[in-house]
């Protein structure tokens, strides 16, 4: 015997023809473990044939702000370092592999600042590294945070 089930309450339902994500998101920062994410969201990305978003969450540090600290600029530097970086990757491989890709920057924390991303640009997929600091074994990394919200898949890169 089947049994089908239809929920009209689900807000979310599904194209026919469909497969996978079209929008990937991959937050990264410049560590290690997120340019592993990012050219893993990438072969992602390709294979589905999605919008890689890749983004920089530039952090906002009003302490350091208080005390004279250029923050904005030494933050705006590494986003367009980031994207340098980015575009000679995607140069390395044009030809080979062809993905589309946006680079976008917004403020805040990382997990807010990736939340508000994820939101924004529609994400279907969240691509994160692993977080390379100690302290968040015990307070909970930003990975952590965004599997526990629970919106979108995640996928955590070592």
């Amino acid at each position: 015997m089947t049994e089908q089930h239809e929920d009209a309450s689900h807000s979310h339902q599904f194209e026919l023809g469909t497969d996978g994500p079209k929008v990937i998101v991959v937050g990264v920062d410049g560590s290690d473990s997120s340019m592993r994410a990012a050219a893993y969201a990438g072969g992602l990305a390709r294979r589905q044939r999605a919008l890689l978003a890749v983004v920089y969450v530039q952090p906002v540090l009003a302490a350091g702000a208080a005390l004279g600290a250029p923050v904005a600029e030494t933050t705006d530097e590494i986003a367009a370092d980031l994207l340098a970086q980015i575009r000679e990757a995607a140069e390395r491989v044009k030809g080979m592999f062809e993905v589309r890709w946006e680079f976008h920057t917004f403020r805040g924390d990382p997990y807010n600042g990736l939340v508000k991303a994820a939101d924004e640009l529609k994400a279907d997929a969240v691509v994160v590294g692993a977080s390379e600091q100690a302290g968040h074994r015990i307070i909970g990394s930003v990975a952590i945070r965004l599997v526990k919200a629970g919106r979108w898949p995640v996928t955590v890169v070592p």
